[in-house]
This record gives C-alpha cells, structure tokens and sequence, in this order.
C-alpha cells in the first residue's frame, strides 16, 4: 500500500498513433512507398507496413498504432520527462524478390511525452519531420515541395499518469547548463570540419523520491571560439542527442532569456567582475551545452529536497573533460583506468551552486554564473557535506557497463543491453554513494587528498565559470496570498464596526426644508424691526396684533420680498415631494391632486412648527464668538511640538482631540500610539496601533508598528503576519521587508531573513536608481533653461568661445552614455536598507527594535561607523537620556558631515539638553546659516529663543521668535515673542503677542501670568485678578514669574497707598 509520499505504483499501456504523414517526398516519384518506425529509450516499439503516397492528398496513410507498458514509479515517470518518442521514416527503393530491399531514411520526427505528466490522458500535434543531415534538407529545397514534412501523432493513455492528489504534490524539476565560459587556454579548437576530439561533460545529483536519486548527466557539450556573444534567445536543446538528427536536438517552444547580471542569483554579479564577464563572455573560448534535462520528484523528493537545501545549501555540480568522446572513452583501453577503485577524472571540476534561494517564499527558479574550481573531496564534504564524488561514480558504472557488454554473450536483442542503462546506473549509483559515504574515513582518502589536481587548477587560472538555471514547477516555500494574509490580519484585529450613515435624502429634504424656514424668519424679523423698530410697543397700544400682520404683509408684498421668499421655499417643497413623500409621478385627478396637496400642506405646516421651535428654543447655546477652532493640521502640529517640548499630557491631548474629530482616519489613532510608545506604555500603544488597524485595516505604518509590539512581547507568529501583509500592501517599502527579515533573523530562520533583506535591497536600489535618474532630468532641464535664456546680444561672445564650448560639448557626451548605463542601478548604494528601518524605528520611538536594526547596520558596513550610523545612535542615546554618549558620537559625525544641517540642530538640542546653552547657541546658528535649513526648524528656533531669554538679549530673541512665529505659529512661539517685547518694554506689542498665545492654548499657565503682568503695569487691577486666578488654576509652575507677580502687586499696592496719604496730607493742609 503506497504512503502518503510516494506515487502509487502500477502499469500502464502509452498509446501512440501515427495517422498520416504530410508532403512527403521521396527519391521515386511514380512509385513513393515508405514506412515508420517507433522507437523509445533505444527500444523499437514497432514497424508500420509499407503504404504509398496519395497524389491527391499529397500524404501517406499510415494508420499505425503501437504501445509500450511503462511502470509508474518515480523513476520511470522521470525517463518519461526527458526521454521522448523518436519516430522515423524509411523509403522502399526497390523490392524485388529473392533480394533484399533497398530503402534510405527520410527523417526522423521527436514527440515528447511530457504533456501526460502534466495531466493529459491524450494529445495530438503535428510533429516536424527533420532528413538526416543538413545537406539532404538543401536538397529538398530544390525541388518543387517547399513544404515542411510533417507527421499527425496522437499519444494517449487510458488513465492519467499520476491522479490529482499525486499531480498536486509532484513538482517537475528542470535543470539548464547553459555555458563554461573562460575555459583554460590548453583546450585546443579542431583544425577544419573534424569533429571534436574531446567530450565535455556536466553532472549533478538530485533527489526523486524520500530514498532514490538521480544523476543529471550533460555529455553533449561543445568547444567554441570566441569572438562574440551567445545569442539571447537561443533555444535550449534537449539531452540524449546522439541519438537525435541535428534539427531535433531543439526543445519546441523553449528558449534562454538574457537578463542583467546583477539580478542574476549566482557569484560574479558585483561592479569589479563585469568587467571581466564582457570581457570573458565575447572574446575568450567556452564550452557550450544549452540543455535541459526534466525529471519527477514526488512528495518525498520534494521534501527531502527543501529538507538537503536546508542542511547544506551548496551543491555540487561537476565537470570534466575526457580525450575522446564519452561514449568511446568507456569503450577504449581508458576502461582499465575508469574502474580503478578511485580513478583520476582529467580536467574535473566542479561548481558549488546556492540552492539555498529556493527556500524563498515564492521563488521556484535560480539562474547565475558560479565559478568552476579543482575537485577536492575535502573541499565538497566542507562546502556541501558531500564525501563522494557524483561524477566518478558514473563514470566508473558507465566503464563497467561497458566492460560487461563487450565480455556478454552475443545473442541478446540488438538494443535490450542499452535498455533502461540510466535508471540502473541512478540506482547503482546511488548504492555507491551510500557506502562510500559509511566508509568515507578510511585512508584511500587521505591519499587522494594528497594528489594534485594540475589541470584542474587551471579553472583557476583562467577564472572559469559555468552559467546554470534550476526550475521548479512549484516553489518549495509557497508565498502567502494576499487574500490569506487579510484574513489572518483580520483574525487578529477585527475591523471597527461602520460609523452610523449620515441622513438619508428624505432628512436631508427635511434639513432643508427647515433651514429655508429659519431664512426666511430672520429676514421676516429684519422686516419687522424696519417697519415697527423701537415704538412696537406705543403700535401694541394704539392697534391689534392682526393689523400689525396685515402692515407687515402689505410691506413684503410692496417691496418684493415674499414673492422672493416664495421661490426660496420651492425647491425645498419640492426635495420634500420628490425624497420624503416619493412622489415623482403627476397626478392626473383633480380628486386625488386634492388630496395630496392637503396632506402636503398639513405636513409643510408640521415641519414649520418644528423649525419655529428650534429657533426659538433656549436650550441652545450659541458659541462664543471669541472661541478659536483649530484645525487638524494646527493640532497636530501642536501635538508634535508638545512632544518634543516634553509636555506629553498636552501631546496626549491633541492627538485625542484629533481622534474625535476624525474618528475614520487612522493616522492620528497612529500618532498616539507613537506617543505612547515614548512614554514607555506599550500597552497602550498597542492598544491605538491596533485600533488604527481595525478602522483601515490596509494601513501599513499601523500593521508595521503593530509587527514590532508583537516582537517585543515575543509573539513572532502575529509579527510574522503583521510585516508579510505590510510588504504585500507596499511591495517597494525598505522599511517593511527589513522589518520582516529582523523577525525571521529572530526566529533563527535565516534562509527566510536573507530572502527578506535580499528584496530590501533590491527595493533599495530601485529607488536610488529612480532618483539619480530625477536628478538627471531635473539638471538636465535646468541646462536648456539656461541656455534659453542666453541674451541674443551675446552672440559675438558665444562666436568668439566656440572652441571652449565644443570642448565642453565633447566633455559632456561621454559621461552621457555612461550616466545611461547607471540608471539601471547606482554604482553603489548611499545608504544600506538598515539606515531607512532605523528612521522609522526611532520616528516612532520603538528604541529595543531600533537598537537591533543598528548593531545589524554596523555588521554590515563595510567602512566602519558611517555618518548615519553616528547619527542614528545619538539618536537613539538621546531618546534614551544619554546625553553624554550622543555628544561624543554626534562630535565624530559632524568631522565627516560639517554642512548637514540636521546633524547641527541635533547637536544643538543634546547639548541644549545637557545644560550647555552656549555649546547648543552655536549649533543652533550653525544650522540656521546653512543653505539647507535643518528639518526640525520650529524646535531649533524655540530652543535658540529661550537661550536667547536666558541670556538676556531680548532684541535676538524677538527676532528669532519672529521668525519662528511667520514660519510656524504657534502658543509656544507668541509666548517667545511676547515675552521678548514685554521685557524690551514693548508693552502693546507683548498684549497682542500673548493674546494670539492665549487663542491658541487657553490652558498654558505663563501666558496668563503674562498677561496679568501686563494688567498691572497698564492699570487694569481687575483684568490682572482674572488673569493671575487663571494663571493658578492652570498651575503655573514657574517660581520667578509668581515671584515677580506678587513683587509688582506690592510694589502697586505700596504705590496706591503712598498716593492716598499724599492726598490725605494735602487735603489736611
């Protein structure tokens, strides 16, 4: 009984059907017969009889049916992928009896039964009919048929090969050796049209099943000149082709895609080895085998694929070169030196392909150059935890087939010995390799350790390297749908409940009726107050309430006001009739016209009285008119400068104020969370990153922060899903795919880290290349502006500087063509994937993630401590209240960066922060002075502002609060100036300064202890009360301001006093 694993195994019967062959032609005209023969795996599966052409249909009939029984096992479904059915066609020239015929071979025509692995029970295809050799194809052109001769082949099975279930877990591998390039200079061409002396020959090993193997062998490889590139699409070449005409080596529908090397997955892809890979890949000799080779792995061979990749990701794949052909060389007196029991390959090489990129999510093909190096036993059991070499051991079964063919009997089958030779040998092989490896520490191999591999360096020498490709049909790590990833995202944080709707159109029709009632009302009134005014009361006296409403009404009919109130009301009765009582029909009967215009009035009436009632109801507050409504944009400025000015509860404030304004936007939910995780409540912070998940939940900075909660609480599953949901929303995002790969690195998954980071980077240059190209265009643009706008005066100087211009002219054109080649990709990265992560990590004030992602920029920089890294870490140290180490490190970055502004005002607040006013006022400055103004630029003017006030030079902190005020106002900034003028004894200029204070922020406790100072030296004792209890209740925490408040009360006090007894005393004289 078969296990879940493996492919049930049974015998099936492959029908193949000849119909009828197309535009043949022969060498007798009159009287053309020909025959077929079908032949797999060197077996002939039968012969056709003999049929003659058809003049009127210009075919031959055959009608020939033959089948062949083939197991499906693993081994037998994998010949079947890459052995296919050679049809070929003879011509009867003569028969005569008592003689024997005499026939010549048409063609030979190839199907491939790859289609039934695929799921196909049967196929027809109309198969190409190729003659012998290329010279007999010339011949056939000549004459009058220019048609291709073509074969109608039907290939059919009863059953499928392989069920669902056993197609679902199956996956077809396919292995491409494109070219050795840069071979060694010995490897001598053939003089004239001699065929090559030597066989070239590429092998690996790959898993079938969970216990067999299978050896690709390539043994068709050709020696080429060099002198030009190999074609882009050429088409790739199926393996086996000794037995193959030359237009049937050729895959159908298959062909080699050029890319750039720098997305290729193999060694040689740096800017330092391009160079030599033009070089190498046009000019120099190389070996060329373009063939594929396909082969089944069932769920077990899969499994123990993804399972053999994960112990050891390099995988050998060797190469040697033999005097003679392979299939001679096993053949000749070089038989006795093939069976020793560790025999010398000649030029054996091999090439350690990284498999490991097949355990990337998704990716189901790797393509690269890998360099060819000498074969060491100890090299392979070091780099692929291999102790035998694949290709020795083939060679030496091959030999001893050989050897057992040439001493057999001589009366078997032509054909049968050579029948199934590959899968015995896979199987025997596979044997072998197992107990070699048990007996891997005996010391016959300490002494061919011992032995040099001469022409094997020469790979070395000449730098050789060998292009390969390895496709699966299936990726061994699928990638997570998107679809999936929204679920698991929405198990994990439901989205929020709609808002309730807002009014339908029928209450909207409402609304609008009433607001036309409540016009119309106030204009009434104004009518009312024009006509009557302020003797309402003596009219009362003198006449009744109905004649003043006949008065008022002969006024509105007089001056054309209730005509106009009329055609206001229209379209509001209308919305009503339309949205509210649905009708949208005319009434045709007077009856019922009748009846719907009472109940519209009835109803109009209601309504009316509704809106009379809301007018005039006193439960309504009206808003005061002196009240200030920020808007979003000034409450999250607000909130930001509250944060960095350390006033978190005001911070808190803003946010929440911005949530309730915008309960459906999820970045201001996302901005608290920020704040909160600065202040070290990751509870709630998680509480307000999930909430901005579960109103939008394709908000990626949300899902992103909610990934690095999860790692800090070691949730790494939930983390996992967050960032692969955040990398599918934003395919381009840096900071994302990092993100990820700091989790997977966490997990000790570094296949699934490397694949992360890998696409970061790829991300990353992607960007830079963007932007270098945007630059260009940008200077490029600025450039024709510029010579557009050359006065036409100057041509006589432009005449007289023409040499200099063509030598500028001439400068430019070369380092166009090169800059064209740099878009592709910058020639280096200005910043690595951790340096973006970093940001938004400290942006967001996730310090133990931030921390990580460093210590992983400063392991992958190659140049030491860079200037972001320094500037990251002070960073990092300040949010941390390490303001010395931030100094140092902050001291260090601007020797190698003095024009940034940034890192100036950044030194300026540590230094602010420390308590050095003087070291911060300089920085400050300096960031002020730069052309590039720094980006914090509100908090490096209040800061360098209150130095200012502290130092007492209130003309310098006007003027910088002024400035901070035209660019960014702010409470904070008319406080700054306010004070600034209040002590320059500009009194009405601080009054106006703090009132825009106080309109801001009616809560900030100096402003009204300000503006009671003001009261008092300008003799408001009232006002100044007011403002001082204002002042206490918002809790002003400044001790030298109350001081100085209660200083100048006394002071007024004693002065009333003084002046009372001096009126006393004159008024006693």
């Amino acid at each position: 009984m078969a296990t879940q694993e493996n492919i049930v195994e049974k015998h099936m019967s492959i029908n193949i059907t000849v119909s009828r062959g197309n535009n043949l032609q022969g060498k007798q005209v009159n009287n053309f017969r020909s025959f077929l023969q079908v032949e797999v795996d060197r077996v002939v599966l039968g012969t056709s009889d003999k049929k003659p052409f058809d003049p009127e249909e210009q075919c031959v009939v055959y009608d020939f049916t033959c089948s062949f029984h083939c197991s499906s096992d693993t081994q037998a479904l994998s010949d079947i992928a890459h052995k296919p059915i050679i049809l070929m066609v003879t011509e009867v020239l003569s028969e005569e009896k008592r003689a024997e015929e005499k026939t010549t071979v048409l063609g030979q025509a190839v199907v491939d039964l790859l289609p039934l692995l695929q799921g196909q029970c049967s196929f027809s295809l109309k198969v190409p009919l190729n003659p012998l050799t290329s010279s007999l194809a010339k011949e056939s052109s000549h004459g009058f048929n220019l048609k291709q001769p073509t074969l109608d082949v039907c290939v059919s099975v009863l059953d499928p090969v392989l069920s669902e279930s056993e197609r679902s877990s199956c996956s077809l591998l396919k292995v491409s050796v494109e070219t050795a390039f840069s071979v060694p200079e010995s490897w001598m061409l053939p003089s004239g049209p001699a065929p090559s002396p030597c066989s070239y020959t590429a092998a690996l090993e790959v898993p079938l099943t969970a216990e067999k193997d299978q050896v690709l062998v390539f043994c068709e490889g050709q020696l080429k000149p060099g002198g030009q590139r190999e074609e882009n699409s050429r088409q790739k070449k199926r393996p086996h082709q000794s037995l193959l005409v030359p237009e049937n080596h050729f895959l159908p529908g298959a062909f080699f895609q050029a890319e750039p090397i720098e997305q290729e997955d193999g060694e040689l892809t740096g800017l330092e080895d391009r160079e030599f890979r033009n070089e190498a890949e046009t000019t120099k000799k190389r070996v060329s085998w373009d063939t594929e080779m396909c082969c089944l792995l069932d769920r077990g061979g899969t499994t123990r694929l993804q399972q053999m990749i994960s112990e050891s990701r390099l995988w050998p794949v060797e190469i040697m070169r033999l005097l003679t052909p392979f299939e001679k060389a096993i053949e000749t007196k070089q038989v006795r030196q093939l069976t020793e029991g560790n025999p010398e390959i000649p030029f054996h090489g091999v090439a350690f392909v990284d498999m490991g990129q097949l355990l990337y999510p998704g990716v189901s093909r790797i393509r690269g150059a890998y360099s060819i190096q000498p074969f060491s036993e100890a090299e392979l059991l070091n780099k692929a935890n291999r102790s035998v070499s694949v290709l020795k051991e083939y060679v030496k079964d091959a030999a001893i087939q050989a050897k057992a063919r040439a001493s057999s009997a001589t009366g078997s089958p032509k054909g049968k010995s050579g029948r199934n030779m590959d899968a015995r040998i896979s199987k025997e092989l596979t044997k072998k390799i197992r107990t070699s490896a048990a007996d891997s520490g005996t010391d016959g191999q300490n002494q061919t350790e011992l032995r040099v591999n001469i022409e094997g360096n020469m790979y070395l020498e000449a730098r050789t390297y060998i292009i390969i490709e390895i496709a699966l049909e299936k990726p061994l790590v699928p990638k997570t749908s998107p679809e999936e990833l929204a679920q698991r995202v929405k198990a994990l944080i439901p989205p929020r409940p709609p808002l309730p709707a807002g009014p339908s159109r029928a209450e909207r029709a409402v609304m609008d009726f009433h607001r036309q009632v409540g016009n119309v009302v106030s204009h009434v009134s104004d009518q009312y107050k024009e006509l009557f005014g302020a003797s309402s009361r003596t009219h009362l006296e003198d006449c009744s309430q109905e004649q003043m409403m006949v008065q008022l009404m002969a006024m509105l009919n007089v001056s054309g006001r209730y005509f106009t109130f009329k055609e206001q009301m229209k379209p509001a009765v209308v919305r009503i009739v339309r949205d509210k009582l649905q009708r949208t029909e005319p009434i045709s009967d007077p009856q019922e016209l009748q009846a719907f215009v009472s109940k519209l009035y009835v109803y109009l009436v209601d309504e009316m009285h509704v809106a009379l009632n809301k007018i005039y109801s006193e439960d309504i507050d009206d808003d005061s008119p002196d009240e200030i409504h920020l808007n979003s944009s000034q409450l999250r400025h607000f909130a930001k400068e509250a944060q960095l000015t350390g006033d978190y509860q005001q911070a808190a404030q803003y946010c929440q104020e911005l949530v309730v304004r915008h309960p459906s936007e999820p970045s201001h939910m996302f901005e608290c969370g920020s704040l909160y995780m600065l202040t070290g409540d990751y509870m709630k912070a998680k509480e307000c990153f999930h909430a901005a998940v579960s109103i939008q939940q394709a908000h990626q900075p949300s899902l992103m922060m909610c990934g690095v909660l999860a790692v800090m609480f070691e949730h790494y599953k939930e983390a996992q899903t967050f960032l692969e949901r955040a990398t599918n929303i934003d395919p381009h995002s840096v900071v994302a795919w990092t993100l990820l790969g700091l989790v997977h690195e966490r997990k000790n998954e570094h296949i699934l880290a490397e694949s992360a980071c890998l696409e970061a980077k790829r991300q990353l240059r992607a960007k830079e290349a963007k932007n270098e190209i945007q630059k260009e265009e940008e200077k490029t643009d600025k450039q024709e502006e510029g010579k557009t706008a050359t006065p036409a005066h100057q041509g006589s100087t432009a005449n007289q500087n023409s040499e200099f211009v063509d030598q500028v002219s001439e400068m430019h054109k070369e380092p166009s063509a090169q800059s064209i080649g740099s878009r592709s990709a910058p020639t280096k990265l200005s910043s690595t994937i951790y340096t973006e992560t970093v940001q938004f990590l400290l942006q967001n004030n996730a310090l133990q993630m931030a921390e990580h992602a460093l210590s992983q920029e400063l392991l992958c920089s190659d140049d030491g401590h860079s200037v972001s890294y320094l500037v990251h870490l002070a960073q990092l140290q300040m949010l941390k209240a390490d303001y010395s180490s931030a100094a140092v490190n902050l001291k260090q970055a601007l020797i190698h960066k003095d024009q940034d502004a940034d890192v100036w005002a950044l030194n300026g607040h540590c230094h602010y922060l420390r308590g050095e006013p003087h070291v911060a006022q300089h920085s400050y400055k300096q960031s002020l002075c730069l052309p590039q103004q720094p980006s914090d630029s509100h908090l490096v003017l209040l800061r360098l502002g209150s130095i200012y006030l502290q130092q007492e030079k209130f003309e310098q902190a006007k003027v910088v609060y002024l400035q901070a005020c035209e660019q960014s106002p702010s409470c904070l900034t008319w406080l700054g100036l306010g004070i600034a003028c209040y002590r320059l004894e500009e009194l009405c200029v601080a009054e106006d300064a703090f009132i825009q204070a106080n309109r801001l922020n009616t809560q900030n406790a100096e402003v009204w202890a300000y503006l009671s100072l003001i009261s008092l030296r300008t003799g408001k004792p009232k006002e100044a009360e007011h403002f001082y209890k204002c002042a206490v209740r918002f809790n002003l925490q400044k001790d030298s301001l109350l001081k100085e408040l209660n200083e100048l009360k006394d002071h007024l006090r004693f002065s009333h006093l003084a002046s009372c007894f001096a009126r006393c005393s004159q008024a006693g004289v």
